[in-house]
């Protein structure tokens, strides 16, 4: 009956336990992100982030609120000379050239395009969230993104 047991249950409870170790560690930030206004505290869009010749991008993928001005989502706002300036938001490239060191990944920008600004960031994955940090100077701001299945 023992070793009945080692042959059937041990390797049973060994891939149970790798398996397990393998989601605590997902630190990855591939994959489809909800992000949430700041504003008014509600889901706004679904990101997609992606990697491409070592470095991560993320565009948008879904609207989940329209703009409160009425008017079509578009990047009005973005720098002259940005080519996604007065370009649909909807497939828009927001994080750019972020790279990995250790569990964050950084060096890159992300967009608002709301708003039209382009921020220094960084963002890590903390209790199975995605952090992002955008950076002006010494002034940040950090939203909390939820993973989308």
């Amino acid at each position: 009956m023992k070793k009945m047991f080692n042959i059937l249950v041990l390797p049973l409870l060994f891939s149970l336990f790798f398996m397990a170790s393998a989601l605590a560690q997902d630190t990855s930030i591939v994959g489809k992100w909800k992000t949430i206004d700041d504003e008014t505290n509600e889901p706004k869009s679904i990101v997609e982030i992606f990697e491409k010749d070592g470095k991560y991008f993320g565009k948008i993928v879904q609207l989940l609120k329209e703009r409160e001005d009425g008017r079509e989502s578009r990047c009005y706002d973005c720098p002259e000379g940005d080519p996604r300036k007065d370009q649909p938001t909807l497939g828009m490239e927001i994080l750019k050239d972020l790279e990995k060191t250790g569990d964050e990944y950084g060096s890159g920008t992300i967009l608002d395009p709301q708003k039209g600004k382009i921020y220094t960031c960084k963002l890590w994955v903390e209790d199975g969230n995605l952090m992002v940090r955008g950076y002006i100077a010494f002034f940040f701001r950090t939203q909390t993104w939820y993973r989308v299945e």
